[in-house]
C-alpha cells in the first residue's frame, strides 16, 4: 500500500506565501509517485488556542474542531511542514496544531519545506524539531529551503529554482523510506 502524505500548510496569516509554495510541493509529491499526496490547509480547520480540556494523549475531545483535525493527523503515514519563520522561531499556528493532538503524530516521519528572508526559515524549523520529537515523530534530514521567498513568487504561483526541485526529490525519497520504516511500528502500537 502506498503510505499517505500529508503536505500541510503551516501559516493562517491573511497574504500567507505558504500556499503558493505548497501547492508547488504537493505537485512535486504528486510527481514524484511515492505517495498518495494531500494538501491539508490549517487554515481550513480553524483552530483556536487550544482549547481542550482533557490532555491530548487521552484522545477525548470535546469540540468538533478537535475531532476533524485528529481524524486528518491520524489519516497519514507522513507529513511535510510547509512553514515560514516567525521572530526567529517556529510559526505559532503549527506549533498550536501540533499541541492539539498527541498519539495521531506517533511513529510517523516529517520533513519540512520552510521559506522567509535570508535564514530561508531555518530557525524555525530547528525549534520545530524539538516538538515533533517530543511527539514520537522522526523529523528527517533532507529539507527544502526557500530564501527569499518572494523573489520567486509572481502572480501567486511559485516557481521553484534547480537546487529546490532537486531537494524536494530527494525529500520525498527519504521520506517514504522512513514512512515505510516506521508503519510496523505504528501498527505494532495499534
Amino acid at each position: 500500500m502506498t503510505p499517505r502524505l500529508h503536505v500541510i500548510v503551516a501559516s493562517t496569516r491573511p497574504g500567507r506565501v505558504g500556499l503558493p509554495v505548497a501547492k508547488w510541493f504537493h505537485e512535486a509529491a504528486v510527481q514524484h509517485g511515492s505517495f498518495d499526496a494531500h494538501l491539508v490547509d490549517l487554515m481550513d480547520f480553524a483552530l483556536p488556542v487550544y482549547d481542550e480540556p482533557n490532555h491530548p494523549k487521552l484522545r477525548k475531545y470535546v469540540h468538533e474542531h478537535t475531532r476533524r483535525w485528529s481524524a486528518s493527523v491520524d489519516a497519514a503515514d507522513a507529513y511535510v511542514f510547509v512553514t515560514p519563520e516567525y521572530n526567529y522561531g517556529a510559526c505559532p499556528s503549527l506549533v498550536n496544531a501540533l499541541d492539539y493532538v498527541y498519539t495521531e503524530w506517533n511513529y510517523k516521519a516529517c520533513a519540512f519545506v520552510s521559506y522567509g528572508g535570508i535564514s530561508g526559515g531555518i530557525r524555525a524549523v530547528q525549534m520545530t524539531k524539538q516538538i515533533v520529537t517530543t511527539q514520537k515523530m522522526m523529523p528527517i534530514f533532507e529539507a527544502v529551503v526557500i530564501p527569499m521567498v518572494a523573489q520567486q513568487l509572481r502572480d501567486g504561483v511559485f516557481s521553484p529554482n534547480d537546487l529546490q526541485r532537486q531537494a524536494s526529490g530527494e525529500l520525498l525519497t527519504e521520506l517514504s523510506r522512513w514512512a515505510l520504516a516506521l508503519k510496523p511500528l505504528r501498527e505494532r502500537v495499534a
